[in-house]
């Protein structure tokens, strides 16, 4: 899978290359490409920015060097073409699992007040938002996104299971986890993870998984 970041904060992105994603990069399970807006800007101070039509606060991204960058990225438009925006649909599992699915993925990062309408609807297939909230830019909410559809990209975790029981991937919140020590300052680990009777602890996880979204989102069982 490629996934093509546009952003005017190329810097933003140097977390993403750390931990389980940098591996994951290292070996080549996964392709990012990160462009920076600015470099596509006919300005010759590279500005990317002015001020909107009909007034208003703050400054909203020019159309030129963004459509330049989604078509230099992107010139047969194979790729999903992301806006993240407080305005799209917002990221659930369903739509991450359908991220992952896709061989060339763009994500748009806006900053400002956002971009020129004609860039989300000539240009952009899709708008996405990461929750009722907005940010300073779209950068953070890209690496979510790159977070969330990486882990599901083959061999990336290393383990298929790793996705099947976490919470909301069967419709359920994560049952609690538990390590060594079985007793730590007084408190003990639930005495059914430490029988060994793997059929009463797949019972008990099912039960804890249950109780846990019946009382924080109940919302989740009545999709079901």
């Amino acid at each position: 899978m490629r996934i093509d970041i546009l952003t005017l904060f190329p810097e933003m992105f140097d977390s993403v290359r750390a931990s389980i994603l940098g591996r994951a990069l290292k070996k080549g399970l996964f392709d990012l490409r990160i462009t920076n807006i600015r470099d596509y800007s006919t300005d010759k101070h590279s500005k990317c920015d002015d001020a909107p039509y009909g007034g208003g606060a703050g400054m909203v991204m020019t159309p030129q060097p963004i459509v330049a960058a989604i078509r230099a990225a992107d010139p047969d438009h194979s790729a999903r073409r992301v806006y993240l925006s407080p305005k799209g649909r917002t990221l659930n599992q369903a739509i991450v699992e359908a991220y992952a699915k896709d061989e060339h993925l763009l994500l748009l990062c806006g900053h400002y007040e956002g971009i020129d309408q004609r860039i989300v609807d000539y240009y952009i297939d899709e708008e996405l938002s990461i929750g009722d909230y907005c940010l300073t830019g779209g950068e953070l909410a890209a690496q979510v996104v790159v977070d969330c559809v990486a882990r599901y990209l083959p061999g990336v975790l290393g383990n298929a299971e790793t996705t099947s029981d976490e919470s909301f991937a069967n419709g359920l919140l994560e049952y609690p986890q538990y390590t060594r020590p079985p007793v730590f300052e007084g408190h003990a680990v639930p005495e059914i993870l430490l029988g060994g009777d793997h059929g009463k602890v797949e019972r008990w996880r099912r039960e804890q998984a249950e109780r846990l979204t019946r009382e924080r989102r109940a919302d989740l069982l009545e999709r079901k």
